[in-house]
């Protein structure tokens, strides 16, 4: 017996329990492939993007990678967001981030794990971004939830940016772009409120400014003091950074 004989039993049993419940399943899956969703999420096995939102194959497009990064260079991610938005012609991209994310701790407390401490880059350029929003929580996990949801927001930022986005907004293409966070200790996913469906270039600030009306990190303690929107409200935009681009899409 092969040491995943037991994986692929299970699949045995997961299509004959599929056929058994609708026949037609698996014909009308192999005929085409026509997904609303276009989704970014983590790696982390935790965060299955079919199982949390409940959808069959063939209902959601998926690309994961750590901290459910979008990067203007990362060519694997944009060519599967130029086929979700060309050619599958998804309606919506969602960048859902998830608490207790691996990457996001790592970047809180220093670590170093090799590879990995490049991709991350980007999510240091976040921390430093808002190190002073960071610095008013009054716990280790309440900085760390927030940075998982303020990582969210950066991505679908980037994502409205990206030459994908902005070439099918500019066609008239009916296309929206949304910020979740998943919940792994109650299964639960939160809208950030932070969904764009137009060419519009924004400040920072006009992305926050839904996500801090009602902004309440998992352990839901305590909304944020009216001196951290206001030091939100003010922040303005590093265009120095590479990872960064709210002017010109040209580059993207």
């Amino acid at each position: 017996m092969g040491k995943l004989d037991h994986l692929l039993q299970k699949n045995r049993d997961w299509a004959a329990e599929v056929t058994a419940r609708d026949p037609a399943f698996f014909e009308r899956l192999a005929a085409q492939q026509a997904p609303e969703y276009f989704w970014v999420g983590c790696s982390d096995s935790r965060v299955p993007a079919n199982s949390i939102i409940d959808l069959p194959p063939g209902e959601v497009f998926v690309h994961r990678n750590v901290a459910n990064m979008v990067k203007h260079a990362d060519m694997n991610g944009l060519t599967a967001m130029q086929f979700a938005v060309d050619v599958l012609k998804v309606k919506h991209i969602i960048i859902c981030g998830h608490y207790g994310c691996g990457g996001v701790k790592a970047v809180l407390m220093g670590e170093r794990h090799g590879l990995v401490d490049n991709w991350l880059a980007q999510l240091y350029v976040i921390q430093d971004k808002y190190h002073a929003l960071l610095g008013a929580c009054e716990s280790e996990q309440a900085r760390h939830d927030l940075l998982c949801e303020l990582n969210v927001i950066e991505q679908v930022a980037n994502a409205c940016q990206s030459t994908v986005v902005q070439s099918a907004w500019r066609r008239g293409q009916d296309l929206s772009v949304h910020g979740w966070i998943y919940g792994i200790h109650n299964g639960l996913i939160r809208d950030l409120d932070v969904s764009q469906d137009t060419p519009a270039n924004p400040e920072a600030s006009a992305y926050l400014g839904n996500y801090l009306g009602k902004a309440v990190t998992a352990t839901g303690k305590a909304l944020l003091t009216a001196r951290e929107n206001d030091i939100v409200t003010r922040a303005t935009i590093r265009t120095s950074s590479p990872d960064y681009m709210w002017g010109s899409v040209d580059g993207a």
